[in-house]
């Protein structure tokens, strides 16, 4: 039988990927204190690149730097860092994959060290460890400054050489946020129904659009639901998918949850059903359903670790491309292990990575610790891509507890080196 996971795929721009492995987009905290690529960033990719997927997705670059996902994080508002954008597409395109630019503002989710007023469709704040301010309502002019944001950014992306721009709509982030009507409250063009809860998105679909043309990879990435009651939901999403693939995107990649539901973090499986947890892609189960509705390519991210079930997925049409975030981070040339079928599961670390009893005692269920441990995933990997950006193995048996701590730390120095350097709201 014909290897699927090799096989290229056809977008409906024209373009084709070379194989059926997409590197999920992952925050990388790399940039330097002015929030322009580094050495490090560029190395990073060099060696993604050289691992074998056919599409690797940046990390969220924000379109505004009053806003940030979290210290660390580039920044595209202009071309003055144009020099070393350039050399990142060149070194993260060098194994003749593709490079597409994930662009994004965290809206309300933009952490209190980077704004203490951060922007939302609504005055709703996160509830999470503190760590997020009550967010200001945005005017239509904030709005309108967004979409005129992420068209700007895509120009520049395609001017440095990136493939293809993946407009993130998904994990709690501000599209995402209007998407929701647990935090869009609005009652003009911009909340309410369905349609206008996603005038933002699809606005800001069209304009980059227009802005790229038509023969350039465009992708959104989309919750399948926010697994929250009364938030956007699977029917939600089918619908937005089918708006999506009207306004002319070229792949969908479909993940879930937010920040207080983090489904993409493991913090709370009780939403998955046991059939997939069974078949391992989490997000799996909605993939026909979505697939048939926006009638594109679709991208699944969440959960594979197996090459069979990845070549079924394939080989039925459920999926077109298999997105892989983690495994990357300890096992970056995994893609082409799989391809020429060296190996037949990806590394497991994250199986290890949790406290349990023997360490909180009666308290190991606790939410506090749920947190700990989710997060502490979380700075595991994060700490593996540090790694890998200096050119070294990844650290298998860094414990979580160590990790949390090293991330929590270094999200901190982060923060005071880049307000150090002037670059504060």
């Amino acid at each position: 039988m014909k290897n699927s996971l090799a096989s290229p795929l056809n977008l409906p721009c024209g373009v084709f990927i070379p194989n059926r492995f997409g590197k999920s987009a992952m925050t990388e905290g790399l940039a330097d204190a002015n929030d322009n690529p580094t050495e490090a960033l560029i190395k990073l990719y060099r060696t993604w690149s050289d691992g074998g997927a056919g599409l690797l997705m940046t990390g969220n670059v924000m379109v505004d730097r009053r806003y940030l996902e979290r210290a660390g994080n580039v920044v595209l508002e202009d071309d003055q860092a144009m020099p070393l954008l350039q050399r990142w597409a060149r070194e993260g395109t060098r194994g003749g994959n593709q490079l597409w630019m994930q662009l994004s503002h965290p809206g309300r989710q933009c952490p209190r060290m980077v704004n203490s007023q951060p922007l939302a469709p609504s005055e709703v704040q996160l509830k999470l460890l503190g760590n997020f301010s009550k967010p200001r309502v945005m005017t239509e002019a904030d709005i309108e400054d967004v979409i005129q944001r992420f068209t700007l950014s895509a120009s520049l992306a395609k001017q440095a050489g990136f493939t293809g721009i993946q407009i993130h709509c998904a994990h709690g982030y501000l599209i995402s946020q209007f998407l929701s009507p647990l935090i869009n409250h609005r009652d003009d063009q911009w909340g309410g129904s369905l349609e206008n809860r996603a005038r933002l998105a699809r606005c800001i679909i069209r304009s980059v659009r227009e802005a790229v043309g038509p023969e350039f990879p465009l992708s959104a990435k989309l919750n399948s639901a926010d697994f929250q009651k009364g938030g956007f939901s699977f029917d939600d999403c089918i619908t937005v998918a089918r708006w999506l693939g009207e306004d002319g995107l070229d792949l969908l990649e479909i993940s879930g949850g937010t920040y207080e539901q983090a489904s993409m973090l493991d913090l709370d499986t009780a939403e998955v059903r046991e059939s997939t947890r069974q078949r391992e892609a989490y997000f799996l189960e909605y993939a026909n359903k979505i697939h048939e509705s926006a009638q594109i390519p679709l991208m699944i991210t969440g959960g594979f670790r197996n090459r069979d079930l990845m070549e079924n997925a394939v080989n039925s049409g459920e999926v077109d491309l298999i997105g892989l975030a983690r495994p990357l981070c300890t096992q970056p040339d995994a893609p082409k292990q799989l391809i020429s079928q060296s190996i037949d599961t990806v590394d497991l670390f994250e199986n290890g990575l949790v406290l349990g009893s023997g360490f909180w005692g009666n308290n190991s269920s606790s939410s506090m610790v749920k947190s700990i441990n989710a997060f502490g995933q979380l700075g595991f990997y994060y700490w593996q891509i540090i790694r890998l950006s200096n050119g070294l193995p990844a650290e298998p048996k860094l414990g979580v507890l160590k990790a949390f701590t090293r991330h929590m730390l270094n999200d901190f120095r982060l923060n005071q080196r880049r307000k150090k350097a002037g670059n504060k709201a």
